[in-house]
C-alpha cells in the first residue's frame, strides 16, 4: 500500500485510518445481563455495530449499513459494574464496502486496574445513498505498521469470505440441478 491510496472509482482522495477512529463506553447495568447473571452477548453486539456504523458513517461520509459480521468472539465475561469500551476502525475499504475492525475492553468501573480486552469481531459496512443504492467511499490510508497489518488481514478475510460465498453457491447449484429441494 502506498502513501497515495489508489481506489477503483479514480481519484477520491483518501482518509487515513486515523480520521474516523472511535470509542464508545458504556457501563453495565443489571438490564444488560442474561439469565447467567452476566452481560448478554447481545448487548455487546449492539454496542459492536454502533461504534462500527459511526466509523463506517464518518469514514464513508455518509449512511452506513452493516453487510455482515465476522468473527465476533466473546473472550471473557462482561458483569455488572463493568465500564465497556469498544474501539472500532476501518481496516479496509472497497469501492462502496468499509471492513471495520473492533475491540472490546472492559474494566470495573470502580477500580483503577487497566481494561482488559473481553471480545472482538470485524464487520463488513456498505456506503449507501439515500435510496439505499451503493455510493462509493473514499480509500483507507493505513498509516502506522499496525494499520497497514490490519488492511492486509482484512484482505485475506476479504479473499475468504468471497470464496466461502461462491462454493455455498456453487454447490445450492449443484444440488438443485440433481433435484434435491433445500
Amino acid at each position: 500500500m502506498t502513501d497515495q491510496a489508489q481506489h477503483p472509482e479514480g481519484d477520491i482522495p483518501g482518509k487515513p485510518t486515523e480520521a474516523s477512529r472511535t470509542t464508545l463506553s458504556h457501563i453495565m447495568t443489571v438490564n444488560d445481563t442474561n439469565l447467567l447473571g452476566t452481560v448478554h452477548g447481545g448487548v455487546i453486539m449492539k454496542l459492536v455495530d454502533d461504534a462500527a456504523g459511526a466509523v463506517a458513517g464518518r469514514h464513508s461520509g455518509g449512511p452506513a449499513v452493516t453487510a455482515s459480521m465476522d468473527e465476533m468472539v466473546f473472550l471473557e465475561p462482561v458483569r455488572v459494574g463493568d465500564l465497556v469500551h469498544v474501539k472500532a476502525q476501518v481496516n479496509w475499504t472497497g469501492r462502496s464496502s468499509m471492513e471495520v475492525g473492533v475491540r472490546v475492553l472492559a474494566e470495573r468501573w470502580n477500580e483503577s486496574t487497566p481494561a482488559t480486552q473481553v471480545g472482538s469481531a470485524y464487520l463488513v459496512f456498505a456506503a449507501v445513498d439515500a435510496d439505499g443504492k451503493p455510493r462509493v467511499v473514499p480509500p483507507v490510508i493505513p498509516e502506522s505498521e499496525r494499520d497497514k497489518r490490519r488492511y492486509q488481514e482484512a484482505q485475506i478475510r476479504r479473499t475468504h469470505r468471497l470464496a466461502r460465498r461462491r462454493a455455498i453457491r456453487e454447490l445450492r447449484e449443484k444440488r438443485a440441478a440433481e433435484g434435491y429441494e433445500d
